[in-house]
């Protein structure tokens, strides 16, 4: 004997089309919101570069920074020496050197394409007529991926394995030891399988393999871990609020195809503290400075894959 599936009441019904006619406008409003926001506000805040020289050389150039309010947050540094420190350090993201042949631009592509375009051109713009002003790219992006493309496109790729994972984890049921398992057992692979692509095949990472897929895998288990921690408290809908708050509030606010200082304040700061824009930072400071300023995105990473 077969029974019909029972249908909704109309009223029920209607609810649900207002709501599906409401609700997607609504998620492209927020989509368009957080791509467009923060791309058409690209501009300097407080962004750290450093000058070096004798206190009445730089005396000049500082005051030249400082005329753009809030954009250049200016760091002194003795010589050239200690300014290339700061840069390796990640510190500042470059340094106008003044010395007895004229000004020099030390810039870091490895930081930040964009920066160091954007600081060449600042320089050059605030120099006298004539002045020839020499770069010198003290950490330099891969000569296979010059512009940080491949950097920049890994962030949501990461982010959605971590989805997938956490979704997949969260919808066949698993808990306790098993979520667990599985969550870092598909991190690892993603990661392992990010570095093969990244650094063996495109040759765009140039730090330690073993390391860069760990910092990979790390951003793929903050996601998953996130998600599947949301959903065991919320249900299913933890899926979606999870994979909203990445890929339309994460990504975009990540700051990795540009740079955090250089996206609205507030957009750069919180993307900071969000999986993508902490996976981003740690996977630069691994593959390129020797894993300098690495801490705080890991620890970040941490505290969002604990939450699974």
């Amino acid at each position: 004997m077969s029974t019909a599936s029972a249908t909704p009441p109309p009223r029920t019904q209607n609810a649900r089309l207002i709501a599906v006619i409401l609700l997607v406008p609504a998620i492209v409003a927020l989509a368009l919101w957080a791509f467009a926001w923060p791309a058409a506000r690209t501009a300097p805040r407080d962004l750290p570069i450093g000058v070096a020289g004798a206190p009445a050389a730089v005396a000049g150039v500082e005051r030249q920074l400082q005329q753009r309010e809030g954009a250049f947050e200016v760091h002194r540094y003795a010589g050239e020496a200690a300014a290339r420190a700061a840069i390796e350090d990640r510190d500042v993201y470059g340094a106008v050197v003044v010395g007895r042949q004229g000004p020099e631009l030390l810039t870091a592509t490895a930081a930040s394409p964009v920066v160091a375009q954007m600081l060449q051109q600042a320089v050059t713009a605030q120099a006298p007529p004539g002045t020839q002003i020499k770069v010198d790219d003290v950490v330099a992006a891969p000569a296979s991926d010059p512009r940080g493309a491949v950097l920049g496109a890994s962030v949501l790729p990461m982010a959605l394995a971590g989805i997938a994972a956490g979704s997949v984890v969260t919808l066949f049921g698993l808990r306790g030891v098993r979520a667990a398992l599985a969550l870092v057992g598909a991190a690892a692979l993603v990661g392992i399988v990010a570095a093969a692509l990244t650094h063996s095949w495109l040759g765009a990472l140039t730090g330690d393999w073993w390391t860069e897929a760990g910092a990979l895998a790390l951003s793929t288990l903050a996601v998953s871990g996130a998600v599947a921690g949301i959903a065991s408290l919320i249900g299913t809908a933890g899926i979606g609020l999870g994979a909203l708050t990445v890929v339309l509030i994460g990504n975009p606010f990540s700051g990795v195809g540009s740079a955090p200082e250089l996206l609205p304040e507030a957009a750069g700061a919180l993307g900071q503290w969000l999986p993508p824009g902490a996976g981003g930072s740690l996977l630069r400071s691994v593959s390129f400075f020797d894993g300098a300023q690495a801490a705080r995105p890991a620890l970040v990473l941490g505290l969002w894959a604990v939450m699974g």
